[in-house]
C-alpha cells in the first residue's frame, strides 16, 4: 500500500515541491496539506494542477480529520515542535525539515516519539549531497584535531546557525572538541570575532543576500588544509529525494533519527 502523506507548509518553497513529487509517485499518496495562506482552497489547484477534492487545512486539528501515515513539516521553528507532538500523540509518524529546534527540543521529541511508539526523522537539510558533506566532515574529524565551521544563508534567515550547521557541530562535538591554539579567554581585541563556541567548535554565521544555504568545515594542520563545503542552489529539487526517502523509512521506526546522513549510513 502507498504511504499517505500530509504536508505542513504545503504552499511553501520546499513543501510545494515535495507535494508535487508525492503526486507523481506510485509509492506515496498525498492525503492532505496545511497552510494558513490559501486555507480552504483545493490542494491540487494550489499546486498548479487539477483539483484533488482536498481542501488545504488551516491547522493540524483540521488535517487530522483525514487519515494519513506521515506528517512532513516545512514550516517555522516557533510552531513545529507543538505540531509534531500533536501529530505523534495522534499516532502519526513525522518527518521534520524545519530548522531552528534545539538539542533540548529534540530530547523532548525523542521521548514523545518513543512513548507514542512512532517514528520521527529530523534533518536540517534533506539534500543527499549535503548529507554526504556532513558525513565526510565527521570522518575527517576522527583524524584531524582542529576545525571551524562557516555557515551561510540569505539575509532574512532568522535562525543562526542554520539547522544543517547545528546538526554538524553537535555531531563533531560528539567526536571531540576542536583544539584551539589560543584559548578564547586569551584572545586580545574582540573575542566575539572568533565566532560562537558550539559543542566545542567555533562557528561563524554569515547572513547576506545571494546565499541560499551553504556550510563549510575547514580543517587545519601545519602546512596543509582541508575544506569540505556544500552549496545549495536556488531550487528545492535537491531536497525532495531525501524527504521521500525519510517518509518511506520513518513508518518502520520508533523514536528519533536525526540527520539524513544518519539515515543513509546507519545500515552501513
Amino acid at each position: 500500500m502507498s504511504i499517505r502523506i500530509c504536508i505542513a507548509g504545503v504552499t511553501g518553497w520546499t513543501g510545494s515541491a515535495v507535494a508535487r513529487a508525492v503526486l507523481g509517485s506510485g509509492d506515496f499518496q498525498l492525503s492532505g496539506g496545511l497552510a494558513r495562506r490559501r486555507a480552504g482552497e483545493d490542494l491540487g489547484t494550489v499546486l498548479g494542477g487539477a483539483p484533488l477534492g482536498l481542501a488545504v487545512a488551516p491547522d493540524l486539528d483540521r488535517a487530522l480529520a483525514t487519515p494519513f501515515d506521515v506528517l512532513v513539516d516545512f514550516t517555522a521553528p516557533d510552531s513545529v515542535k507543538a505540531r509534531t507532538l500533536q501529530a505523534m500523540a495522534a499516532g502519526r509518524h513525522v518527518v521534520i525539515g524545519t530548522s531552528g529546534l534545539t538539542a533540548a527540543d529534540y530530547g523532548d521529541l525523542e521521548a514523545a516519539a518513543l512513548a507514542c511508539g512512532v517514528g520521527l526523522i529530523a534533518a536540517g537539510n534533506f539534500s543527499i549531497t549535503a548529507a554526504l558533506a556532513k558525513h565526510f566532515a565527521l570522518v575527517a574529524a576522527r583524524y584531524l584535531p582542529s576545525c571551524e565551521v562557516i555557515d551561510y544563508a540569505h539575509a532574512e534567515k532568522p535562525d543562526a546557525p542554520n539547522g544543517t550547521t547545528l546538526e554538524l557541530v553537535e555531531a563533531l562535538g560528539a567526536i571531540r572538541p576542536s583544539a584551539l591554539a589560543v584559548p578564547l579567554d586569551r584572545v586580545h581585541g574582540f573575542p566575539a570575532t572568533r565566532g560562537a563556541a558550539l559543542a566545542g567548535t567555533q562557528v561563524h554565521s554569515v547572513r547576506l543576500p545571494s546565499y541560499v544555504i551553504a556550510f563549510e568545515t575547514i580543517f587545519g594542520l601545519p602546512h596543509e588544509r582541508l575544506t569540505i563545503r556544500h552549496d545549495a542552489g536556488t531550487g528545492a529539487d535537491p531536497y525532495v529525494a531525501g524527504v521521500l526517502l525519510a517518509a518511506q523509512k520513518v513508518v518502520g521506526l520508533k523514536g528519533l533519527v536525526r540527520g539524513l546522513d544518519t539515515l543513509l549510513f546507519r545500515e552501513a
